[in-house]
Order: structure tokens, then C-alpha cells, then sequence
């Protein structure tokens, strides 16, 4: 079921434009790796704060929130260059592994973002214990490399 439902994204127009212009497929795949980078610059800019790597003359708080800002602006062009790159080799990434690593990572890391990351630092982070603070900076920068580097290895793959 879920089979038919790749292949008919990969026959619809979007699949077949993606398809037939090889060039429109790069420019859409560089606007997504853009997108990349400004998701993982900000979750690196975050993270690192919460480990006080970096930024140390900034409150952790004020970091937390500029940079979700920008986290979700990062996501958003993810999502909206993502699905027409999947449109155009939709069958060869169903069959992909690492396609679905990468798609299980994204689930699991924007569950993390809002559900649990987000309302935690939402508050005064003096008022967290600063382990709290360590382990939700270690665990957002593995899952989000987790999605990087499975996205990676889909075109290495295949």
C-alpha cells in the first residue's frame, strides 16, 4: 500500500518534473541543503549555549529562542524543498534504508523539538538543574545528526 503510494508520487507532475530536468532537481536539492544548514547552524548555536560551549555572554534563554525561530524557518524549507526531491526518486528511496532512518530521525527529532526541548526551555533556565540543560543539548544535536548523516547516505546508496 504504502509501495503504490511512492510510486504514484514518483508518476504524478511533480515526480516527473523533478524527473526530466535534471537541473531543477539540483537547484531544489541546494535550497534544501541551505535549508540544512541553517537547521543545524541553529541547533548547533542552541546546544552549544546549553553546554556553554559558546556564547557564554548571552543568556542561554535568549539563544534558545532566537534560534528556534530560525530553527522552524530552517524545517519549513526542509519540508517544502523535501517533498519534491522525494517526488522525483520516490520508488528508489522507498527501497532506500537509509531514507527511512532519515525519515524515522525527523519524526522523532521535531517530536523532541516541540514536545519536549521547547517547553523545557521556554522557562528561566536558572531554574533548571544544569544537567537537565546537558542532556537535552546532547540529545538534540544526536538526533538531528542522525538526520543529516542518513540523509547523506541516501544518495551515497543509491
Amino acid at each position: 500500500m504504502l509501495l503504490s503510494l511512492f510510486e504514484w508520487l514518483e508518476a504524478s507532475a511533480l515526480g516527473v518534473f523533478m524527473k526530466d530536468l535534471p537541473a531543477t532537481f539540483a537547484i531544489v536539492e541546494a535550497v534544501h541543503l541551505m535549508g540544512l544548514a541553517l537547521l543545524g547552524g541553529t541547533v548547533l548555536a542552541q546546544d552549544l549555549r546549553l553546554l556553554n560551549v559558546i556564547l557564554r555572554d548571552v543568556p542561554s534563554n535568549v539563544v534558545t529562542e532566537q534560534g528556534h525561530r530560525w530553527f522552524k524557518v530552517g524545517l519549513w524549507i526542509l519540508l517544502l524543498t523535501g517533498v519534491p526531491m522525494l517526488a522525483g526518486v520516490a520508488t528508489k528511496c522507498y527501497h532506500n534504508p537509509f531514507y527511512w532512518t532519515k525519515m524515522i530521525a525527523l519524526l522523532v527529532g521535531v517530536l523532541f523539538v516541540f514536545t519536549l526541548k521547547q517547553p523545557l526551555l521556554r522557562g528561566d533556565h536558572s531554574l533548571l538543574k544544569p544537567v537537565t540543560l546537558k542532556s537535552m543539548a546532547v540529545a538534540s544535536m544526536s538526533v538531528w545528526f542522525l538526520v543529516a548523516a542518513s540523509g547523506r547516505w541516501i544518495g551515497f546508496s543509491g
